[in-house]
């Protein structure tokens, strides 16, 4: 195996493909990136045998074809330290890599390409094309009400609900909810609901360009994996029923208040300085045309922030996390957001205005 690559072209999947690699490794080859030359094209492939992510370059002239693992930190801390504009020389001497470049030389250890694992392939049951740009908006707009390590493994995830007509992205973590729909024809036969695992979700979303063009998704029965020009994404799924997130939605909430995102936004910030630093609860009291937050912790310190609002009705007191609230003003977009709540006990829902596509619920708190 020989071949001459430009190490700019090189980085930029080197570096998708290593942000897979876990740190630490149970097996030795994970810690490695495959490279497989076919002609003039090179694949990069990362795996820690939940996530798989190939990248793709295209070279100028075609080499002598092969295949090697070599460690992937390592190969990137080379490449990213190499002056820009300068061409780099693989080639594979017993074994080892030899990598060239200018007057630099650097001999790399490796490991067999017939042991370094993959995700095996299962038919894919539904397919589907969707803009980069749009998929990227839909997490970005859900993926901070996944669960960290919640014992209900299902909930470490985000729920992924195709039908003909809309691709829908659910994530909660039972305190909150966050959900986003895309309206689109999906050209899909039958609905169907698949968890993509958090890892899965982060690793996808750094992938996603604002200008990437379409991307391919195929799920199957335990993976998903979508496919570009540049990089092919594999993910197993998480084994599990997510639960039916539509009976969350607060009921016809009759309290309907709008008011300012930035302005609402500025005063939780400020309120929650103050709030309890383990609980960070704050309480909303609400009546015509004012919404007051008061703020205290075990100090004795209190904080209190009046917001003019638009709301008419009768007075409520609630208390919820004020980093809930911060979470969803701080994706939501537009000049106003529109907060719907019924009474002390029940959960709150915002979103943007009537036509918007998100909808985000947040439980309250006892105070």
């Amino acid at each position: 195996m020989k071949f001459v690559v430009a190490r700019d072209a090189l980085l930029k999947p080197l570096n998708m493909v290593a942000g897979v690699v876990e740190r630490r490794q149970t097996l030795p080859i994970l810690a490695n990136v495959l490279m497989v030359l076919d002609g003039d094209r090179l694949s990069l492939t990362g795996t820690d045998l939940e996530v798989e992510l190939v990248g793709r370059v295209n070279l100028t002239g075609a080499g002598d074809s092969g295949e090697v693992t070599v460690p992937a930190r390592k190969l990137v801390d080379i490449c990213k330290s190499l002056p820009e504009g300068c061409d780099i020389e693989f080639s594979v001497e017993e074994n080892k890599v030899l990598v060239r470049s200018g007057r630099s030389r650097f001999s790399l250890a490796t490991l067999p390409a017939r042991d370094f694992p993959n995700i095996e392939d299962s038919i894919g049951t539904h397919q589907f094309v969707v803009q980069q740009a749009q998929l990227k908006r839909l997490i970005e707009r859900t993926a901070f009400a996944m669960a960290q390590q919640d014992v209900r493994y299902y909930l470490n995830g985000m729920l992924w609900e195709l039908s003909p007509a809309q691709l829908r992205v659910v994530a909660t973590d039972g305190h909150r909810l966050a959900m986003c729909t895309l309206t689109t024809d999906l050209r899909v036969e039958s609905e169907v609901q698949v968890i993509l695992p958090r890892k899965g979700v982060l690793e996808l979303s750094r992938l996603l360009q604002d200008d990437g063009g379409d991307m391919s998704v195929i799920l199957g029965s335990n993976h998903l994996r979508a496919t570009t020009d540049a990089f092919t994404f594999t993910s197993k799924l998480v084994d599990g029923k997510f639960p039916e997130y539509e009976r969350v939605l607060p009921r016809s909430p009759d309290k309907i208040v709008l008011g300012s995102r930035s302005e609402l936004r500025q005063a939780f910030t400020r309120a929650a300085i103050l709030s309890n630093e383990k609980y960070r609860g704050v309480r909303l009291q609400l009546s015509d045309q004012v919404l007051q937050i008061l703020a205290n912790n075990p100090e004795q310190e209190e904080a209190e922030e009046i917001v003019s609002v638009d709301y008419q009705g009768d007075g409520l007191e609630i208390g919820f996390n004020v980093n809930y609230l911060l979470d969803v003003l701080g994706v939501l977009e537009g000049e106003q957001v529109k907060l719907s709540l019924s009474d002390a006990n029940g959960s709150a829902l915002l979103e943007e205005s009537d036509d918007g596509d998100s909808l985000y619920v947040v439980m309250p708190m006892r105070l």
